[in-house]
C-alpha cells in the first residue's frame, strides 16, 4: 500500500481526514435543501472544498464523479512519482462506482422537461453516466494501459475494487493498481433510499437504540497497490455473497461473518491481534444487528469497533475505499476515533457485544479490520497492518 488519497465531509487529504476524525467534526455534514422531490431538507455529507475541472480533453467525461477523482489523484503527490517509475501497460485501473454521471443525466432530463419551445439547452454525452466511465476516464487521463473497468456492487462497489486490483497483482497480470472509487451526491440516490424508509430525518445513528435509516454523503478516495516495500500493507481480504434478500441483510449475519473470517484466515490473524475494526455501520436498524451479530461471531469483543458514517455518510460506491483508506491511517498511525453515540443517544441494548467507545478512545497503530456489505448480499473485509507482520 504505497500510497492514499481521500475527499469527504470529514476533508481533503490523510492529515485533515484524520484531524477531524479525532475531534469528531465533519465540515462538509449539513442540512441541505433541493435533493428531495418533495422539498424537505435533508442531512448530507459535502465535500470541503471545490472541486477541481475536468482535465482538457474530456469533454464527454464530464462529471463530478470523474472531477472528484481528478482531486483525489492530485491530492497526493506520491501517485506520480510512482506512476512515473512504472511500465504503463503494468498499470491497472480497478475502481467502483453506482452513481457515476446520473446527477448530470438527472438534470439534463429536468433541463428538458422544462424547456421553453425553441430553448437551446446544452448537448448531453451519456458517457458520463456509464457505469465503466470513471475507470475509463481516470486510465485514458493517466495514459495508463494495463485492464481498467469499473466494479458496481451497491455498497461494496469500492471495497470489491480493491480486491479485484490485488488479485490483478497476485495474479501477475500487473505490476501495480490504481484502485478506489467515487459517488457524488446525486438526487436519484437520495430519493431512491427514502423511498425505501431507510433515509434518517436527522443524522444517522448507529448502533443506537431508536435509530431509523442512512444519512448520505459523497466521497472519493484512491489507493496505489503493489508489491513495493510500504511500512503498511494489504494483508487480507474475504468476499462472500449469501443472497439473502434484494435489500435487506441476512439476519444471522452468516457471510459478512464469512467474508471477515477470510481476510483474517488469509492474513494468518485473530480478532485478538486486531486494533480497530472499522464497521460497515449504516444506521438502519436491521444491517446494524445483522452487523453486531456477525462481527461479534468473527472477532469477538477485544477489539474496538465503531463506524465512521455519522461524519462522513453512506458514500455508496465509493464507502468501500474511502474507509479502506482510514483503515490504512489507523493501522500505520493510529489515532484518535470519536465515540459511537451522540449526545442523547444510547447503545441498543439488543445488539451483540461487541466493543463500541462511548468516548472518544485512542486506536494504537496494528492491524485494523474494515467491511462493507451491499443490497443483495454482497460482502467483502479488507486487512490491513505492518507489511513486516
Amino acid at each position: 500500500m504505497n500510497a492514499v488519497s481521500a475527499l469527504s465531509s470529514l476533508g481533503c487529504g490523510p492529515d485533515e481526514t484524520l484531524a477531524n476524525l479525532a475531534l469528531g467534526r465533519a465540515p462538509g455534514m449539513r442540512l441541505t435543501e433541493g435533493f428531495l422531490t418533495r422539498g424537505r431538507a435533508v442531512w448530507l455529507g459535502h465535500f470541503t472544498k471545490p472541486l477541481p475541472p475536468m482535465p482538457e480533453g474530456f469533454p464527454r467525461e464530464e462529471s463530478r464523479n470523474n472531477r472528484a477523482l481528478r482531486a483525489a489523484w492530485e491530492g497526493c503527490p506520491d501517485f506520480a512519482r510512482l506512476l512515473r517509475s512504472t511500465p504503463r501497460d503494468g498499470v491497472a485501473v480497478v475502481l467502483g462506482t453506482s452513481t457515476s454521471g446520473s446527477d448530470e443525466a438527472d438534470r439534463y432530463v429536468s433541463s428538458v422537461v422544462r424547456a421553453r419551445p425553441g430553448e437551446q439547452r446544452r448537448p448531453f454525452a451519456a458517457e458520463c453516466q456509464e457505469l465503466g466511465d470513471p475507470s475509463r476516464f481516470l486510465s485514458a487521463w493517466l495514459g495508463t494501459e494495463g485492464p481498467a473497468y469499473t466494479v458496481s456492487t451497491a455498497c461494496t462497489s469500492s471495497i470489491r475494487a480493491v480486491i479485484s486490483g490485488a488479485k490483478l497483482i497476485e495474479s501477475g497480470l500487473v505490476q501495480a493498481a490504481i484502485v478506489g472509487g467515487a459517488d457524488t451526491l446525486a438526487r436519484l440516490p437520495v430519493n431512491g433510499f427514502s423511498s425505501l424508509g431507510a433515509l434518517s430525518p436527522r443524522l444517522c445513528a448507529p448502533f443506537s437504540a431508536g435509530r431509523d435509516g442512512i444519512t448520505i454523503g459523497e466521497g472519493a478516495a484512491l489507493l496505489w497497490l503493489s508489491r513495493e516495500p510500504s511500512p503498511v500493507a494489504l494483508l487480507g481480504f474475504g468476499e462472500s455473497s449469501d443472497a439473502h434478500h434484494m435489500t435487506a441483510p441476512d439476519p444471522a449475519g452468516s457471510g459478512a461473518c464469512e467474508a471477515m473470517h477470510s481476510a483474517l484466515e488469509s492474513a494468518g490473524l485473530s480478532g485478538r491481534d486486531l486494533s480497530y475494526v472499522n464497521l460497515h455501520g449504516t444506521g438502519t436498524p436491521l444491517n446494524d444487528a445483522m452487523e453486531a451479530a456477525a462481527t461479534f461471531k468473527a472477532v469477538g469483543d477485544a477489539p474496538l469497533c465503531s463506524s465512521t458514517k455519522p461524519l462522513t455518510g453512506h458514500t455508496l460506491g465509493a464507502a468501500g475505499a474511502l474507509e479502506a483508506v482510514l483503515a490504512v491511517l489507523l493501522s500505520s498511525r493510529g489515532g484518535l476515533i470519536p465515540g459511537q453515540f451522540a449526545p442523547g443517544r444510547v447503545r441498543d441494548p439488543e445488539l451483540a457485544g461487541i466493543r463500541l467507545p462511548l468516548r472518544p478512545q485512542r486506536v494504537e497503530p496494528g492491524p485494523v479490520l474494515t467491511s462493507n456489505f451491499a443490497f443483495g448480499g454482497s460482502n467483502a473485509s479488507l486487512l490491513f497492518g505492518a507489511a513486516d507482520g
